[in-house]
């Protein structure tokens, strides 16, 4: 009899990145975040994020120590074994994404360049 493995989340999520999700879940109604890429910007891909309503028919469920993200199902071979991070700076503060798949970044970092992930052998 085969053994059930559980499958491997699309992304890890880091402490400091589900600390920020809990304060901001308290604050807001839904299903939780929605993680994407889009189209745009200097290196060609965007991250998106958002508060979703309500769970999506294909999207992916991280749920972490009460943190949830929704993986839309149009960027999940673009975030596989990525990491979600929260930072903060004296300038700047937000959401980091530690993604392998990622080839390069814009000087400004509000886009990359991704590729899809490579199947696992």
């Amino acid at each position: 009899m085969a053994s059930l493995n559980p499958r491997p989340s699309v992304i890890k999520i880091t402490p400091a990145a589900i600390s920020r999700l809990q304060q901001l879940m308290q604050k807001q109604e839904g299903a939780g975040l929605r993680v994407g890429v889009k189209n745009g910007g200097c290196a060609g891909m965007e991250y998106t994020m958002e508060w979703a309503k309500e769970q999506g028919r294909f999207d992916e469920v991280v749920e972490q120590d009460g943190a949830r993200v929704l993986i839309d199902a149009k960027a999940v071979m673009f975030l596989l074994g990525t990491e979600m991070d929260y930072q903060e700076g004296t300038l700047k503060s937000g959401f980091v994404f530690n993604n392998p798949n990622q080839v390069s970044a814009c000087g400004c970092g509000e886009s990359v360049q991704l590729k899809p992930a490579e199947a696992a052998q």
